[in-house]
């Protein structure tokens, strides 16, 4: 196998990894409120999000930021739950394009926090190579690609539940966020780290 398989599934596994479930989580809070036909702009809202999170994780595996993991572990939770509370409170189903780089801004600003969380495992990763740029490129990509798999997911039981079972669109974008809400509030108090 090769390097770049290595980290590659090694990326995909970890974003894939249920023990992890705050990250999936979260996408599903930041895709929660589209639809099938919109998957453009959710693989931007990734995407941003993606490009957010590795800037931070080369970052930090080079030790060029240190931030404590404690504050981390809460404002990871706390990116889940300002998604959620934004999806619920959005009443319009149509929202303007200005909007949409907002929203594209927040995951990427939000990427940049999810990041900083990864950058443990992947320092105790790496610590064995000699050059870090093609595993951490094989990493990142991985995680793209495992955050694209769940997206797929989510937008086809959303496809089921809303356009199969005749669920109401909105009903279902409250239901998501609403899980959302709860567990990232759970987890805040958690990890809350004053």
């Amino acid at each position: 196998m090769s390097l770049f398989e290595l980290y590659f599934r090694l990326g995909i596994q970890h974003i894939a990894d249920l023990k992890g479930y705050d990250h999936i989580l979260f996408i599903l809070t930041l895709c929660a409120v589209y639809n099938l036909n919109e998957w453009k702009r959710v693989l931007i809202l990734i995407t941003a999000f993606t490009i957010g999170h590795s800037l931070t994780l080369a970052l930090a595996t080079l030790d060029m930021i240190k931030v404590d993991t404690g504050l981390i572990e809460f404002l990871i939770p706390l990116t889940i739950f300002v998604t959620a509370l934004a999806n619920v409170l959005m009443r319009k189903q149509k929202v303007s394009s200005m909007l949409h780089y907002l929203k594209y801004s927040t995951a990427l600003f939000f990427g940049l926090i999810h990041g900083l969380g990864f950058s443990s495992y992947l320092q105790s990763l790496l610590g064995s190579e000699k050059g870090i740029v093609l595993p951490l490129f094989s990493f990142n990509l991985g995680i793209e690609a495992g955050q694209i798999l769940i997206v797929g997911i989510i937008m086809l039981v959303t496809v089921v539940v809303v356009d199969l079972l005749q669920t109401s669109r909105r009903e279902w974008h409250v239901l998501l966020s609403g899980a959302g809400l709860g567990v990232s509030l759970v987890l805040m108090i958690e990890r809350f780290p004053f």
